[in-house]
């Protein structure tokens, strides 16, 4: 086989029968926007991590926007996050008015530098959004300890983390709010939406707030009738619909099937790698279990990786590089972010390639990817 017959994509959504009936139940039913599908879904989320709150977003982006306002970030804060990341993680704290701070990575699991933290912290730091790089938890224990002995606040930028555990515990119950994306591409999927979960009854109150143009009905509408509602903040039309609820329902309901099918093609990885001089696979923190939604292989053979990308396209095997240092974007370059502030995370990327993983791969195309990257990276 010269290349595959179709397109492979890094990562795409599995939907089943039982996911395209619960959507056209929603569909036939009186609610396609805010019905009862959508308290049922953040019920659901909320009771699999562990949380006591979860609220509902459009998309992940919003989820973040929303966190940040909750925490109170404003213009003169300062938050640490990573570089290596998609770029929303920063720009929620720009949304609000914030100043972006990059702290370096650790180079074995490829997640934020505790130590890189502290260093970065200073007066004006508010919070700390770690990102969940590929699945795998950071070091939630190091970075709590860091928030609580500088008094900040943490969002959790678990993306890619839904399903994943640290030291016996889910993500979603570590950080102080913990996003959740439902991206066609993420462990499950409602099309587009996020979620944040949390147990701060106050974050909760002002999520719910921020996600529906700041408006509420109680106490207001006891008094004045059902009818009656205030708007008491400036909010944001950021709402998720029964529609995309109902698909999440449905997809959660299979979530532990679609992780462990991303740990087995992970390990099939692993194993057709390691011991590889041309290859570094990832490594995993002590005590995490990741949702592996991304798989991350650091090349270290002559050939470049701009080579071996296109190598691998040209068999229809979607490879992908994930993610560009986000300073390096001509945005955050305006802003004054100069090349070199993170070096490690900047040498990790230029020599990264990520490989498909989803729970569909059939044994064949796993294979297939394996001969080929082994063929092209040797």
């Amino acid at each position: 086989m010269e290349k595959l017959p179709e397109f492979l994509s890094y990562g795409r959504q599995l939907i089943d029968e039982e996911d395209i009936q619960a959507v056209v139940d929603t569909l036939r039913s009186p609610f396609l926007t805010q019905g009862p599908k959508i308290a049922e879904f953040e019920q659901a989320i909320a009771q699999y991590v562990g949380s006591k709150f979860a609220v509902a977003f459009c998309n992940g982006t919003a989820a973040l926007h929303a966190a940040c306002h909750a925490a109170g970030i404003e213009t003169g804060d300062e938050v640490v996050t990573t570089p290596i990341t998609f770029a929303a993680s920063a720009n929620c704290v720009r949304y609000v008015g914030g100043t972006v701070v990059f702290a370096d990575i650790d180079p074995q699991t490829y997640n934020i530098d505790p130590i890189e933290i502290e260093k970065k912290i200073t007066s004006k730091t508010k919070a700390i959004i770690p990102v969940d790089f590929t699945g795998q938890p950071a070091d939630m224990d190091k970075i709590m300890e860091i928030a609580k002995k500088h008094n900040l606040i943490v969002i959790e930028d678990g993306a890619h983390s839904l399903g994943a555990e640290y030291k016996g515990r889910k993500v979603g119950t570590l950080a102080d709010m913990t996003m959740f994306s439902f991206h066609p591409v993420k462990p499950i999927t409602t099309a587009e939406g996020g979620v944040i979960v949390t147990d701060n009854e106050d974050f909760y109150r002002k999520l719910q707030l921020f996600r529906s143009h700041g408006i509420e009905k109680t106490p207001y509408s006891i008094e004045q009738g059902d009818w009656y509602y205030e708007m008491t903040e400036l909010g944001y039309n950021y709402r998720m619909t029964d529609i995309q609820a109902a698909l999440g329902l449905s997809q959660l309901k299979k979530i532990e099937s679609f992780i462990k099918g991303r740990n087995e093609v992970a390990e099939i990885y692993n194993n057709a790698f390691k011991g590889n001089p041309n290859l570094v696979i990832p490594s995993q923190l002590e005590g995490t279990k990741s949702g592996w939604h991304l798989y991350m292989i650091q090349l270290k053979c002559t050939k470049s990786r701009k080579e071996v990308f296109q190598k691998m396209r040209d068999r229809n095997i979607g490879v992908h590089v994930h993610y560009i240092p986000v300073y390096w974007h001509p945005y955050y370059q305006k802003l004054g972010y100069e090349k070199g502030i993170c070096p490690i995370a900047e040498h990790w990327y230029s020599n990264v390639l990520t490989l498909p993983i989803h729970p569909s791969l059939r044994k064949n195309e796993i294979e297939f990817i394996i001969n080929s990257f082994k063929e092209f990276a040797s």
